[in-house]
Order: structure tokens, then sequence, then C-alpha cells
């Protein structure tokens, strides 16, 4: 394996939901009036938390929602962090009539930016929760605190151009980004020539992949580091159907990916490293509000993963593969006990078999990826 300081280091966060809940507990909260078929307060989803696990002190500062993962970030030093925000940063009243509307004021923005995030990947199912006014202003607060976006914006030109992430004398990271119909992104929300939207993938088809393709010819160059991000498939379930497999493989064949960051699944899914790529189906929540929430307990939605992708430049292949287990309490990430890593280690090594790959806990508590002989 090359050193690590000529390795490219991604960090990769599944979803990152910073509205309703954690939105009230922050500086600068949002009007709570949420229009939801059970809650017409982000007030009320603070509420169950306490009721939960114990009361929280407010306003926190916009350091404390990633609590002890900010230790972890500084201790691994990625060259590159990369999450799926999936919350409108946004003032609009002008919501959308779909039950669940998430939206975080721009004054609460440093909360990413205190972590250092480089990249928000867009193109979700509640980027447009607060409509295309929404949408427009997320990408002007997060442009303008610093952090690139992808897969959703003002034209489908914009939507469509990768986040190019610079690495000082390492290469540059191109993230693309994607939304599926089947993660619950509504078909009129695709991004038009000039009307706002999320860059949505018609299909899993060889015309899509070559449409892909086409985009990636036109940006990438020798050395680059291409990352696809995509927001696929339901709430629920380990299975990763044949047909997402096989555009996973064809996206790294065909398209000339070198890594794919799946996301949309509250929980963990498996991961595949196909011809030396890294293939993560399912990333699975990192910050939300839904602690206190019942229901789906065998999933554990309390346990999430930090993953620390290490990237050869001139080929794209995967070095290594760091994964740290976190807990969430009181809307707080904090490093994972051994009996809950334990269970996430299960949890991968059985899904990780179909797809050829193990995983081996550390005594830090973190989890290595194998795969090969």
């Amino acid at each position: 394996m090359l050193p690590v300081s000529i390795l490219i280091v991604l960090f990769l966060s599944g979803d990152v939901m910073t509205g309703r809940g954690i939105d009230q507990i922050l500086p600068h909260p949002s009007d709570p009036v949420l229009y939801e078929p059970a809650m017409k307060s982000a007030k009320a989803y603070v509420q169950l938390t306490e009721e939960a696990t114990g009361p929280i002190s407010t306003p926190v500062d916009f350091a404390y929602i990633w609590g002890d993962a900010l230790a972890e970030l500084q201790h691994i030093a990625p060259d590159a962090r990369i999450i799926n925000l999936e919350t409108a940063v946004t003032r609009s009243k002008n919501w959308e009539d779909k039950g669940i509307n998430y939206r975080m004021s721009p004054d609460n923005v440093a909360c990413l930016t205190v972590a250092q995030i480089d990249c928000a990947v867009l193109a979700n199912n509640h980027v447009l929760d607060w409509r295309t006014t929404g949408l427009v202003e997320t990408v002007d607060a997060l442009r303008k605190a610093g952090i690139k976006t992808a897969g959703a914006s003002r034209t489908r030109t914009e939507a469509e151009a990768p986040a190019v992430l610079e690495v000082a004398g390492k290469g540059r990271i191109l993230v693309f980004a994607y939304g599926s119909e089947t993660s619950g992104v509504p078909w009129h929300w695709a991004v038009g020539e000039d009307t706002p939207g999320v860059n949505l993938l018609a299909d899993f088809s060889d015309k899509t992949i070559a449409h892909i393709k086409a985009r990636v010819q036109e940006t990438k160059r020798p050395g680059d580091i291409v990352v696809v991000s995509l927001h696929w498939g339901g709430n629920w379930g380990y299975d990763i159907p044949p047909t997402r497999r096989k555009f996973a493989h064809q996206l790294i064949d065909e398209a000339g990916v070198d890594v794919i960051h799946g996301h949309s699944s509250p929980h963990v899914k498996g991961i595949e490293v196909y011809t030396d790529k890294l293939i993560l189906y399912g990333c699975g929540d990192f910050l939300n509000d839904y602690e206190g929430i019942s229901g789906r307990e065998e999933y554990r939605g309390d346990l999430s993963l930090m993953y620390f992708a290490a990237v050869e430049p001139s080929t794209g292949h995967l070095a290594s593969l760091r994964v740290t287990p976190m807990l969430t309490k009181h809307f707080r990430k904090q490093r994972a006990s051994r009996a809950d890593a334990e269970w996430l280690r299960d949890i991968l090594s059985r899904e990780d078999k179909k797809l050829g790959t193990r995983v081996e806990l550390e005594k830090d508590n973190a989890l290595t990826l194998r795969w090969g002989k």
C-alpha cells in the first residue's frame, strides 16, 4: 500500500439531517411550525428526545451535535469531508405538501462549517421540502459558507456538474450526485434547463450509464478521483436489488467512477469492493432527530458509522477503509461502546459476506474492511 501521505483519504457520511429538532436546539432556530400529520411543532421532537434520554441544555453550541465525531475527524485528518445533507437551509415558508419537511435556519449553517465539511450532496428527497425558493436559498447559504454542493441547483448544467475538491499536492476529487425515485424523490422535483431541482436518475439503464459517462469524461483529468453519490432505495431492509448492484458495477466499468457513495436508508447496508473500487450501498443516517421515536428498533437507528476511505490517486483503487461506530444520545454523537461496535460488526459481517467482503473489530472499537484473499 502507498504511504498515507500519498493516498487521498475521504470522509463519507450518510444522511445529515440538521432540521426540525436539531435546528431547534441550535443558537438560531427556525420558526418551529410543521405541517406533518402527527406533529405541528419541531419543538415536539426535542421533547420526545428529552423524555427518552433526559434534558438538553439549550441553546447548544454549533460543535455540540458532532460530539466525539470531531475528535475522530481530527485524528484521521481526511483530505475531504463529504456528506449527504438531507435538510433545506432556508427561511422559506412555501412548504411542499409531502408529509415530512426538514428545514434548518441559514443562521445555523455554522453547525456544518465547524466540522469543516467540504461538500454537501443535495440530490435527495428533502432538499425541495420548501420548494424551489428553499433550494436556491440552500445552495446560496452553503456556498457563502464555503461548502461546495452537488446534485441540485438552479439549472440542469449546475445540478449535473460535479463539486470539484482540490487536495493540495495530491490531486482533485470530483463529486457527482444523483437522486433516484426509489428513495422518494418526486418526479416533479427533477431539475430543468432553467428550473431549479434535483439531478434525478431516469432509471438504472445502459442509457443512464452512458449519460453519466459523458458527464464524467467532460471533467475528469488523469489522477482525478471520481465519486458518484447516490440517494437510492427505500428506508428499511438490507436487500440490495440486482439491478442496483449491476448499475454500481457499470458505473465503475463503463463510466470511470472510483467510489460509489450510497445513502437513503436510516440504517447501514453492505459494503462491496469491485475491481478494487469501493461501493457503499447505504451509509445510513448520521445525524437526525429521531431519538425518542419508537419503532424499527431492530435496525438500531441510534447507531451510525463514519467511513474513512483511503484511495490511490493514480488508479482510484481502495487502499483501506476504516469505519468508526458512533452512538447518538441527546442529538449528539459519541463513540459507540464495545457491545454496540460488536453489534455493527455482526450486521456488516452478515451483509458483507454476500458481497465478498468482511469487517474486523479493532481494539479502539473501529472496524476495518477486508476483501480478496
